[in-house]
């Protein structure tokens, strides 16, 4: 039987990148956290950054507003976080407390990061904690909220994701990149995609080359769904700052 040269050709080629990306490494991980975490869809533009490295990062999420650890932990306000993690399989679950709890629940956030990061373990994840930033009003909280979130990464080995600091330095070089939404506290489609750059960054030491300007993600009848548009000035000041923040 005479075979089509070409034919063949573009036959091994399909196969070979089939098989790559087959074999592409992947990375699950479990984001704890409340509004900080949700706002902007930021678990899922971790994931579709990471599509364009080596590694896929799959992500999931157990989130309710304004959500503190204590909260996770004892299942409150129908949370199912510690039945997430003990049948997840997770490479990584992030733990953020609430934006408020270096300042005002120290104290608990130290109890339930330790009780945390011993039941990641334990079910054979890392903790990760999401060093989140200070209210636009009040930026001079953001040296508590660094320690803190220092200190319980440290006490119990866990790795530190540098948001925040992230986040300060992008307001002191670029003021004019407005992170926050109107009501001061919460991320705005830039501040969740410097985040999420963060995060990227964090998890596998590194950023695409070419980060995309315009991100979709899919509902759940494979519909294409936007979700927002990064100028390519933003994109080349942000992967700067992160770079300079994570070296």
């Amino acid at each position: 039987m005479k075979v089509n040269l070409k034919v063949f050709v573009l036959f091994i080629c399909a196969s070979i990148a089939c098989s790559a990306q087959v074999e592409k490494d992947t990375l699950k991980v479990l984001f704890v956290g409340n509004s900080y975490t949700y706002y902007e869809n930021l678990p899922q533009l971790v994931s579709i950054i990471s599509d364009k490295t080596d590694t896929k990062i799959v992500t999931k999420k157990s989130t309710i507003g304004g959500a503190k650890l204590r909260e996770h932990w004892l299942g409150k306000r129908g949370l199912k976080t510690k039945e997430l993690i003990k049948n997840g399989a997770y490479d990584i679950v992030v733990l953020q407390g609430h934006s408020m709890a270096t300042i005002k629940e120290p104290d608990s956030l130290t109890k339930y990061s330790k009780l945390f990061c011993d039941y990641v373990k334990k079910h054979g994840a890392k903790p990760y904690f999401y060093l989140t930033w200070a209210r636009e009003y009040t930026p001079e909280t953001q040296t508590t909220i660094t320690k803190g979130y220092t200190e319980v990464s440290e006490h119990n080995a866990a790795t530190l994701v540098p948001v925040g600091k992230a986040w300060a330095l992008s307001q002191k070089l670029n003021p004019e990149i407005k992170l926050f939404t109107p009501d001061g506290s919460h991320p705005s489609r830039f501040g969740a995609f410097l985040s999420a750059c963060v995060f990227a960054e964090t998890f596998l030491g590194e950023l695409p080359d070419k980060l995309s300007r315009v991100y979709y993600t899919k509902d759940n009848e494979g519909e294409s769904v936007y979700l927002m548009h990064i100028p390519e000035s933003n994109l080349t000041f942000f992967k700067k700052v992160v770079e300079h923040i994570i070296d």
